[in-house]
């Protein structure tokens, strides 16, 4: 009788908690942008894997007509776009207002970009090739932010 006690106060205790946060907007989707189409074939079977639903950009022009950010967990973008630069992306986003956490990886780590990252505001700076867990608990800890 008591485990039924307990399951009856949590669905409670959770439906309380959904009539709470059903105001929040709804972050649904880690973006990934990256112009190199295995890692982003990559990281979408990763992440799916692992739970999470993923949005593909093959460029900085295809996320930068995407007008629904408030669904991003959260940003997963390419240093280098074909050319352009994805800190310099990054601040585009901030100016319009974006907010989703960025998650930068490069294959060009240099000092030079990596502080240039760190300025433009980032949860995390991942160096390929990564390892498949410093992605997922990079994406983790901003689903958790």
């Amino acid at each position: 009788m008591r485990v039924w006690h307990v399951l009856i106060a949590a669905a409670a205790s959770a439906s309380c908690l959904v009539r709470k946060v059903a105001f929040l907007p709804m972050r649904e989707s880690v973006f990934i942008v990256d112009d190199d189409p295995s890692m982003r074939v990559s990281m979408n079977r990763l992440l799916r894997a692992h739970g999470f639903a993923v949005t593909l950009f093959d460029s900085a022009a295809a996320l930068l007509d995407h007008d629904d950010f408030d669904k991003a967990i959260c940003i997963v973008l390419d240093i280098n776009l074909d050319g352009k630069s994805g800190v310099e992306l990054r601040r585009k986003l901030a100016e319009e207002g974006v907010t989703a956490p960025v998650i930068y990886i490069t294959g060009n780590d240099s000092p030079v970009n990596r502080s240039a990252a760190v300025a433009s505001g980032c949860v995390a700076y991942l160096t390929k090739p990564f390892t498949a867990q410093s992605l997922i608990d990079s994406v983790t800890r901003a689903a958790a932010a």
